[in-house]
């Protein structure tokens, strides 16, 4: 029995050094998937410690948005990288100690003494926020050194086998981490899971130090000014750029407080919102990612892109139904939404890396980065913090408005449907298929596939 990779990359040729590093890559991102279930912004963990340290919407906004500011670090990082090529020592020691720093965030209740709540929780915004700038050398060193290890034409079934080994962990953490929260009172919960999320980010990293350090391109002497100014005038990359940061931005606007109304105004468990959202989101992402990467590799980006956004952008709809102690919102926001974020996330990252040169791959990561996470991400958590906090303290404003976070979910859909209707279009497509073209290659092979089932469905009768 081959390994899961072994078809697609006898399909490429890969050499025995290339496979054994791209499958401890896919280990590491394995850990560093399970250390973003617990850690990342918008996580019940997260959620939970923050309310926990008595953190307000907008703080907790704050919170959860920080790391994302950090990421205007990127482009100063990616220049160094692109032009010192030593991306495994940069994982080494800027990574490692940014994974090391969330053990400390979960120890911090044994440091500070719970009289002083305010101090707590300004020092866990601190120390995530270090963490946040030193990680920076992970995305911009991770990114091109996957870009050089998988062939352009399997990184589509790659990156979905991936997720669907990655999705299958988080599950199983995910699961851990609610049990833990759910039966431990007190600090004593989120110090467990923070430290093993600390162990498992250090592990993510250790996996890079036996990965072969491959480089398609020799070394490039970056400057900013000339980088941004290449970046912005790459028209394929720049349109993308630019609807990546709207969608982000609506989709954070009230995706980030989700957990957040789930566990406090819906009266959600934290096992009952695991098992809606991360263990759902994860087994239909096990059952549809490989479709999607299939299709990816056919069709091209833009019609992947164009079919997932516009169901990815409805599914918040839900909690507009939302009651007291009802899972269904969560539940099936996760089902459908992730079936298609999967696919979506996807075409995001092979766009991505389509319309990046390859010697400046670094640098074109890092602006993206810094771009949809400063002024979609960030700014978008800010502003639903701000407006979730300006209804909640106006008398006169709530009163008109029962329910703050279904206001807020009804306009971030409305914002992000328009996104994707007025900038997709003018995206380009790796290939030559459109949308159109896509369903009716696709509604050809079902009819071809239903013909063929009544075939043998009267063969079998008159037999």
């Amino acid at each position: 029995m081959k390994k899961p990779f072994e078809r697609i990359f006898d399909e490429a040729a890969l050499l025995p050094k290339i496979r054994r590093s791209i499958y401890l890559m896919t280990l590491g991102n394995t850990f560093g998937t399970i250390w973003g279930v617990i850690s990342g912004g918008g996580s019940s963990s997260l959620t939970g410690y923050a309310g926990y340290l008595g953190a307000g919407d907008f703080v907790y906004g704050l919170l959860t948005a920080i790391p994302l500011a950090a990421a205007l670090l990127q482009i100063p990082f990616a220049t160094l990288v692109s032009r010192t090529q030593k991306r495994k020592k940069y994982m080494m020691t800027y990574g490692l100690f940014s994974r090391l720093l969330w053990i400390i965030v979960g120890l911090i209740p044994f440091f500070i003494p719970a009289s002083q709540s305010s101090l707590r929780l300004w020092s866990v915004i601190l120390l995530i926020g270090i963490s946040s700038a030193f990680s920076s050398f992970i995305n911009v060193s991770w990114m091109p050194w996957m870009a050089d290890l998988v062939p352009v034409q399997i990184r589509g079934r790659w990156l979905s086998k991936r997720d669907g080994i990655t999705s299958i962990a988080s599950v199983t953490m995910g699961l851990v981490v609610a049990g833990i929260l759910d039966r431990m009172s007190g600090y004593m919960g989120y110090t467990i899971v923070f430290v093993i999320a600390g162990v498992l980010g250090i592990l993510d990293m250790i996996t890079f130090l036996f990965m072969e350090e491959v480089y398609n391109t020799p070394p490039v002497q970056l400057k900013l000014i000339p980088v941004l100014k290449q970046v912005f005038q790459n028209k394929p990359f720049f349109k993308f750029m630019l609807f990546w940061t709207a969608w982000s931005f609506t989709a954070n606007m009230s995706g980030s407080y989700l957990a957040r109304y789930a566990l406090t105004e819906m009266g959600l468990s934290y096992m009952q919102f695991t098992l809606c959202s991360q263990v759902t989101a994860a087994a239909i992402t096990v059952l549809v990612v490989s479709h999607w990467g299939r299709l990816l590799d056919h069709f091209g980006s833009k019609p992947v892109l164009w079919c997932t956004c516009v169901v990815a952008a409805l599914t918040p709809l839900f909690f507009l139904f939302s009651t007291y102690g009802s899972i269904w919102p969560t539940l099936l926001h996760n089902l459908i939404g992730a079936a298609f974020w999967s696919g979506a996330n996807l075409a995001a990252t092979s766009l991505q890396l389509s319309s990046s040169p390859d010697e400046q791959r670094p640098s074109y990561v890092a602006v993206f980065s810094c771009i949809t996470s400063l002024f979609g991400s960030f700014l978008g958590i800010l502003t639903g913090g701000a407006i979730l906090e300006g209804i909640h303290s106006s008398t006169v404003i709530s009163s008109f408005i029962p329910d703050r976070y279904k206001f807020m979910i009804a306009i971030s859909v409305i914002l992000r449907i328009a996104s994707v209707f007025i900038i997709i279009p003018m995206l380009d497509n790796s290939s030559e298929y459109t949308l159109t073209g896509m369903f009716r290659e696709l509604s050809m092979r079902m009819n071809a596939k239903r013909g063929y089932l009544v075939y043998w469905w009267n063969r079998r009768k008159e037999r």
